[in-house]
């Protein structure tokens, strides 16, 4: 199928004006400022774009596709993940990772969700392990999940957290160093994902890594980095010495606003660019509340939406719209080893395209080619939804 998209203003995310863009399978074939010839023709849908917002469908790095929760016992499971609320919320990519539950919640059921997602319509990632260490995984080895089972691309793990097995730096070099050592042999970013806690720890971890091995430091990605100043200070240190670090949108209407506020901050510091800075939306996991005994006193669950809501946030707060963007597209593209494929308006890229109206309201989606979302109506839904 054919689709020609006329009158858009692009934005790659950075800014190129007014274009038609020529869709051929699931693939941008040609970005013109004017393409003509189609119209009319057999199997080519035209979607005149009448000067809309067209930018890079949104790539989320922390999704907990098969449902994340259960720190209140079984009945607090949360539950799966519907393909139709990413496309409702312009999300094209994700990466499913496992949480807190790292026992009802398999390895083996993550993988086949990603999969289903993916012949579904977006495009699925997912990382092997959970919170705990030493890692559990499919084959017996971290190394063997990323190799052999795709689309296993990393781990996860958790640092600083009460509910974590505290790794130590020489234990998070050996985790690094096998996915690091996997990701070359399998074409994938072997990403070490590091679930951070508001431990005393901090970064101290991840820092002990860099300082002991020869580990690159985009192969480690610490995220929920909004947790504390504390832990956010310790960030701008990482991003200054060339690694990454995935801030978390919020989980309700007014955490939305502290995040995006400690977010913005981050990126006002000097050294720190939104090239180097990502933004997840822990989508389908628990957002556990913890007394001073550490008493679990209450529970919900993050939802996509959050995320555009924030760029929509940060663009209020003055930021440019092609800065803002990169959180969700280029740069979390460059930590997947898809930078000119996912996250970016270009030739030759995935067709994964998110339309924008007034007040940058979602108005349109397409995904890998796909007509998902058009004018409020959403077209790509689950088998069962």
């Amino acid at each position: 199928m054919i689709k020609l998209l006329k009158n858009a203003r692009v934005y790659a995310p950075a800014p190129l004006g007014v274009k038609d863009i020529l869709i051929v399978g699931e693939k941008i074939c040609r970005i013109d400022d004017r393409i003509e010839g189609y119209e009319g023709l057999p199997d080519v849908e035209v979607f005149d774009l009448e000067g809309r917002t067209l930018v890079p469908g949104y790539i989320d790095l922390h999704v907990h596709i098969t449902g994340g929760g259960g720190e209140q016992g079984p009945t607090s499971r949360v539950p799966e993940s519907q393909l139709s609320v990413f496309v409702e919320n312009g999300i094209t990519t994700v990466v499913g990772l496992l949480g807190t539950d790292g026992i009802t919640r398999s390895i083996e059921n993550l993988v086949a969700k990603a999969r289903a997602l993916t012949e579904e319509g977006i495009t699925a990632y997912a990382l092997t392990s959970a919170y705990g260490y030493p890692p559990i995984t499919m084959t017996g080895s971290v190394e063997k999940d990323i190799m052999m089972v795709p689309p296993i691309i990393g781990v996860k793990v958790a640092v600083s957290d009460h509910r974590s097995s505290n790794p130590t730096g020489e234990e998070l070099i050996r985790l690094a160093t096998a996915a690091r050592r996997a990701g070359l042999l399998s074409c994938t970013p072997g990403l070490v994902t590091m679930h951070m806690g508001s431990g005393k720890g901090g970064l101290d971890p991840i820092f002990y890594v860099l300082d002991h091995s020869d580990v690159p430091a985009k192969n480690l990605l610490p995220t929920h980095m909004h947790r504390t100043q504390a832990l956010i200070d310790q960030g701008v240190e990482l991003v200054r010495r060339g690694g990454f670090i995935d801030f978390t949108a919020g989980c309700d209407d007014q955490e939305l606003e502290v995040n995006a506020d400690k977010l913005a901050a981050c990126l006002s510091q000097e050294g720190v660019t939104a090239d180097h800075v990502t933004m997840s939306s822990d989508a389908y996991g628990s957002q556990p509340r913890f007394d001073d005994k550490g008493e679990c006193i209450g529970l919900t669950y993050a939802s996509p939406k959050y995320l555009h809501r924030t760029i929509q946030g940060l663009v209020k707060r003055g930021m440019a719209l092609e800065e803002a963007l990169k959180l969700l597209t280029t740069t979390p593209a460059n930590i997947l080893g898809k930078t000119g494929v996912k996250g970016c308006v270009a030739q030759g890229a995935d067709a994964d395209l998110l339309v924008l109206g007034e007040g940058l309201a979602i108005e349109g989606l397409f995904a890998r080619g796909r007509t998902a979302l058009w004018q409020g109506e959403t077209l790509m839904k689950g088998k069962f939804e």
